[in-house]
């Protein structure tokens, strides 16, 4: 599958500012975030305990191992951090395998950026193994990379992530539009420098200082991604 080294040819859009596209993927570009609340309410209920749906907006967006320790200390859960990762992935695995919706304007997206050869990266907090699971619906042929949460010391909210892919697109962050649906990934591509497009999923997000908040995909285009570098 694809990893974190450039596709040859890899290059920067000619005739605009806009050097490079960087999105994220559950919540982005699939309907997915979800199906991660799902799965930790069905393994901790297999536990005995309810999870609080308050608690949504915390786990979401952010790398697993916050997400669960969160979880596990809340609850009190007799389960270690590592044995609960396993069962995460495989309850989503799971779930993709049965069905994995885009979300509406994804796949219109993608393709209108690979007709104009955009240099693109995929920037998810999900493991490697989800990734790729899930490029088979994406279309890895998309992506010049992609960078997965374990496969970097710090993931979201640290612009690591994003400064990654940036490298490795030989874009400039400054001149990197990003697209998010939390406000944890909206916290790492902001750190990085980079122009956000906030589409919120679950929590709302407010407009910012180089921070644009749409209500769907279906508004995001590459003559809107191109606006937010001449503004």
């Amino acid at each position: 599958m694809t990893s974190t080294v450039p596709a040859p040819g890899t290059r920067t859009a000619e005739g605009s500012a806009l050097q490079a596209v960087l999105l994220d993927m559950d919540g982005t570009l699939v309907d997915t975030e979800g199906f991660w609340w799902d799965v930790e309410v069905e393994i901790f209920a297999s536990l005995g305990h309810t999870l609080d749906d308050t608690w949504r907006h915390v786990v979401v967006g952010g790398p697993m191992t916050r997400s669960a320790g969160f979880l596990i200390e809340a609850t009190g859960a007799d389960i270690g951090l590592a044995e609960l990762t396993v069962l995460l992935n495989q309850g989503f695995e799971d779930r993709i395998d049965r069905a994995l919706p885009l979300m509406p304007g994804a796949a219109r997206l993608l393709a209108e950026l690979a007709a104009y050869e955009i240099p693109t990266a995929l920037v998810s907090a999900s493991h490697r193994r989800i990734i790729d699971r899930v490029l088979t619906s994406l279309g890895p042929q998309h992506f010049a990379l992609t960078v997965a949460g374990d496969e970097v010391p710090r993931t979201k909210p640290h612009p690591d992530p994003y400064l990654l892919a940036a490298a490795g697109l030989g874009a400039d962050p400054a001149r990197c539009a990003v697209v998010e649906d939390t406000a944890t990934g909206v916290a790492a591509a902001e750190a990085a420098g980079c122009h956000v497009v906030a589409v919120p999923s679950v929590a709302p997000i407010t407009p910012a200082a180089r921070r644009t908040v749409v209500t769907s995909l279906e508004q995001v285009d590459l003559a809107f991604l191109r606006g937010l570098m001449a503004a």
